[in-house]
């Protein structure tokens, strides 16, 4: 059936004349500088200063905003359907958010559901998709993959799909033991896939929640006591020695302790190929907000910590040692989250996409924690380059994607769930000062958001096909 599938056909884009974003000061992975930007048939083809423009251009002043490459986040649920919970975004609501927040392209998830075929998978996914105004590929979410069927993994490159998502806890619909773990690892090795896998040790996990609720501690202020996080260090431990053993590429998912970014690190280090991620939520909040008055607003697995893991964090981005940041966005209602105070019947997941990058802009790079260029290489050079979405995607070069970010440094103002797009009705940094705004964004030379208002078409994003390793060895 692999050989049967071909993506949907891309609609046709209608022609515009060239536009010249001018007076700006580019943000790259390597340096910042007073540059023009070109921008013809979707694509950059010129940067610099007196370029040579065609009769028909347009011009876009950019003076005294930042110009960025689109924000890619590597890790989104959008229009989420875990089979228990469901959010009540779409793919319209959910790309018009992230829009807002300066991102033009996510790597979502496509579920095989038990009983599915991975072609299946990505279809109902796509039709999902459909109505995105930004560009979008997919992780394939692994459940369903008996022993002796390993090698049905080899669809999925024909299916335009580079990674695989696999977890370690959450029984029994996702859950993975390490012999699964394992054979899975072996067979996306052997195919070029990237897997990325969510850490956190289940029997401990496990054992922990059922102490809590024997002893009838089941409300919300006690989520961050079940999921211990020597649970998460010891899986991230258990998983890179495995994908070593499997020779697999492995991204160590929503790092929330120090110590996961700083073992993926030392297994990089030592030559294993290995990358990890994390979330302003780890970074900006932590687990004394459980004994707050609402607790409510931070269940999402794994939980907020200590400060100190925050602090640990700060430092291993301070050493380029964590490769991404992401959101893990899940955008439930607040009536969902509400609706009762256990955190075994409370979806887990908090809504992030429109504030990601003002929050790093802030926290991170106003902070002094890090510079501009460091924004750029973790939330778009890099994701883009571990998921093969490099060149066309992750950076202001000629002959790339033209998404861009104008950005205003020097605005100032205040994280309310009243002024934002995610439709969840509240946001976990309600009331943080925030430095910095998206002015406009741009996806492959379209606007999506311009000074502030939102132009795009419903349905003009596009899925975006990736490569493998074994064609592509981009973390070469």
């Amino acid at each position: 059936m692999g050989a049967e599938f071909r993506p949907p056909e891309l609609l046709s884009q209608p022609a515009q004349s060239p536009l010249l974003v001018r007076g700006g000061t580019l943000v790259t992975a390597e340096r910042m500088i007073s540059a023009d930007a070109l921008i013809a048939e979707g694509k950059i083809q010129a940067i610099g200063t007196n370029l040579l423009l065609p009769e028909t251009c347009r011009v876009i002043d950019a003076g005294g905003l930042l110009v960025l490459p689109g924000i890619i986040d590597a890790h989104t649920h959008i229009q989420l359907d875990t089979g228990l919970y469901q959010t009540a975004d779409n793919w319209f609501e959910g790309s018009r958010a992230a829009a807002y927040g300066g991102i033009t392209t996510v790597v979502d998830f496509a579920t095989q559901f038990p009983g599915q075929s991975f072609e299946q998978a990505l279809v109902d996914r796509l039709v999902e998709s459909a109505p995105s105004v930004i560009d979008y590929a997919f992780h394939m979410m692994i459940t369903d993959l008996p022993p002796g069927q390993e090698d049905e993994l080899g669809v999925l490159p024909e299916l335009g799909i580079q990674s695989i998502k696999m977890y370690t806890t959450y029984r029994p619909t996702y859950y993975a033991d390490d012999a699964k773990l394992l054979r899975w690892l072996e067979a996306a090795g052997r195919y070029g896939l990237v897997s990325l896998v969510h850490c956190e040790n289940d029997a401990l996990v496990t054992a922990q929640t059922e102490s809590l609720v024997q002893s009838g501690r089941t409300g919300w202020a006690y989520h961050g006591s079940a999921r211990p996080a020597l649970a998460e260090k010891e899986a991230v431990a258990r998983v890179l020695f495995l994908a070593k053993a499997a020779a697999a590429p492995v991204v160590i998912a929503h790092n929330s302790i120090g110590s996961a970014s700083e073992q993926v690190a030392a297994a990089r280090e030592a030559g294993q190929v290995a990358f990890s991620e994390t979330a302003p939520q780890y970074l900006l909040l932590n687990e004394s907000l459980y004994a707050g008055s609402e607790p409510w607003r931070y269940i999402l697995q794994p939980p907020l910590r200590s400060a100190a893991e925050s602090a640990a964090l700060w430092a291993a981005i301070s050493r380029h040692q964590v490769d991404m940041l992401i959101t893990d966005h899940c955008d439930y209602r607040k009536a969902q989250k509400l609706a009762v105070d256990n955190f075994t019947r409370t979806p887990g997941g908090l809504p992030g996409t429109e504030t990601l990058l003002p929050l790093m802009a802030t926290y991170g790079v106003a902070f002094g924690r890090m510079e501009w260029t460091d924004l750029v290489r973790m939330m778009a050079l890099n994701p883009a380059k571990i998921y093969n979405l490099w060149p066309r995607k992750g950076e202001l070069a000629p002959g790339g994607d033209a998404d861009l970010v104008l950005f205003d440094p020097a605005a100032e103002g205040m994280v309310s769930a009243d002024d934002l797009h995610m439709i969840g009705g509240y946001t976990p940094y309600e009331g943080m000062p925030v430095k910095g705004k998206v002015v406009s964004s741009l996806r492959r030379g379209e606007f999506l958001v311009r000074d502030g208002v939102f132009v795009a078409e419903e349905g003009s994003g596009r899925f975006v096909a990736r490569a493998c390793a074994h064609e592509s060895r981009f973390w070469d």
